[in-house]
This record gives structure tokens, sequence and C-alpha cells, in this order.
């Protein structure tokens, strides 16, 4: 258990913390939500650091590569659940956009697990980081967006105008890097689907 791998354990267990808050209207303030929004930073920022510290140091381990990409994936979509579940992103794009990106993370998981059965290791390419870095993005903006919703009351109508164009620009963008990185894995990784000779 190295530190890569404990900042990576700290990603997942920092998420129900997370959903507490984000969900925690009771407290006053919207406090909740930038409380939240605080937590999702801080483990976005596991995300970066824990690669960086295991490729510097020459630990990277089977456990790391199994649940690094786990914790990600969790992370993230758990932030799309609750901005969809509390109206931020309203239906039916949150519902698309949500299908689009989980439905992706699981077909590259299979396409992943399938690779490895034929001794193959899919590295992650310039489109999956792009995906990466800008929902990585668009996720903390989302959540500024719901604080606003619920406790806006004195924010300007132009900054809550910014703040949506900003939120929907993203989140769409990287719906789109989404689908591009995810047919470029099945096209550029296709051997992959042919029988053992």
């Amino acid at each position: 258990m190295n530190l890569p791998n404990r900042l990576t354990l700290m990603r997942i267990i920092l998420i129900p913390f997370m959903m507490f808050f984000y969900l925690a209207n009771f407290i006053p303030y919207g406090i909740g939500k930038l409380v939240a929004l605080l937590i999702f930073i801080v483990a976005a920022l596991t995300d970066l650091l824990d690669g960086k510290i295991a490729r510097k140091r020459n630990i990277v381990t089977n456990f790391g590569k199994f649940l690094d990409p786990i914790a990600d994936k969790i992370l993230t979509s758990t932030v799309l659940f609750l901005i969809i579940a509390d109206g931020t992103i309203p239906n039916p794009w949150g519902a698309i956009i949500v299908t689009i990106i989980i439905a992706r993370e699981f077909m590259v998981s299979a396409l992943r697990l399938l690779a490895a059965n034929k001794g193959v290791v899919l590295a992650a390419d310039m489109w999956g980081k792009a995906k990466t870095f800008v929902q990585m993005i668009a996720l903390p903006i989302c959540i500024i967006l719901s604080y606003i919703y619920t406790c806006g009351f004195a924010t300007p109508g132009w900054l809550v105008l910014l703040v949506e164009i900003l939120a929907y620009v993203t989140l769409g963008l990287a719906t789109i890097l989404t689908i591009i990185s995810g047919i470029n894995y099945l096209v550029k990784n296709r051997s992959c689907f042919k029988e053992n000779e």
C-alpha cells in the first residue's frame, strides 16, 4: 500500500462525503454545495498526484492500475448523477449526457478487459485525456451552478447566465469528446475483436 494507492483510496473515501454535503440542503446558505465543491477539487487533485508520484518513484502496481480508473469513474459518475438528480442540468439533456458518458466508460472498460486477455495494454490516448481534462473543468462549474440555483438570491443575472453558459458549453464539449474518444478506442483497437488463430 504505497502513497499513490493511498491517494486513490482517499479519492474513493471522499466520494460519500461529497455526496452528503451536496445533498445537505438543510445546511443554510448553500454551504453544503460549497463544501462538496471543495471535496471534489481535493479528490480531483489526488487523481493528478497519484499517477505522477507512481511514475516518478517507479512504484506502479497492478492494484493501482486496477483501482485508479475505477476511482475516476465513480467520482465523475457520482457528480453527473447528482447534477441530474437536482435538475441543475435539466432532462432530457441531462439523461442523454449521463447515458453517453457512462456507456463510453463501460465500453472502454470492457475493451481493456478484452485486450488484457490478449496480453495487450490499452493506454489512454490524446482524446481520452482531453475528455477527462474537460470533464474535470465542467463538473465543478456544474456544482457552482447548482449552488447558485440553491442559494443564489443575491447573484447578479449576468453572472448566473455566464455560469450557465460555461456549464453547458464545457459539459457539451466533454460529451462530444467522450463520443470521439470512444469511437477512436474502438477503431484503433479493433484487432482485439479478432478470434485467436
